[in-house]
């Protein structure tokens, strides 16, 4: 079993930066790829980032690249999703995965179903 324990979310004006945590806990966190997705109200839930074991590979949805940036701390066992000139159609839950399965050393999966461990969504809200 993987605990996902997200903090950090918030409201916040639009063009504004917040930082979304996660900790894991209950496995070795450094052998798990992570990723963010998000879900607004009403629509399904998305990729936003990923970022593999060591955090030498991610890859980002195409309305967050440039603006949002994932990271990890496999010491802390905690990943990161710094988000910078937040848009109000940013707004939504945010969810913290991991994903159990190893696929080589730059696996970094972009889809819901890859990731077998959630976290409890913090929500975050742009004003305009």
């Amino acid at each position: 079993q993987v605990q996902l324990v997200e903090s950090g979310g918030g409201l916040v004006q639009a063009g504004g930066s917040l930082r979304l945590s996660c900790v894991a806990s209950g496995r070795p966190f450094a052998s798990h790829a992570m990723g963010w997705f998000r879900q607004a109200p009403g629509k399904e839930r998305e990729f936003v980032a990923s970022i593999n074991w060591n955090g030498g590979s991610a890859d980002y949805a195409d309305s967050v690249k440039g603006r949002f940036t994932i990271s990890r701390d496999n010491a802390k066992s905690t990943i990161y999703l710094q988000m910078n000139s937040l848009k109000p159609e940013d707004t939504a839950v945010y969810y913290c995965a991991a994903a159990l399965r190893y696929n080589g050393p730059y696996y970094h999966p972009t889809t819901l179903n890859e990731y077998d461990y959630w976290g409890q969504g913090p929500q975050v809200t742009v004003s305009s």
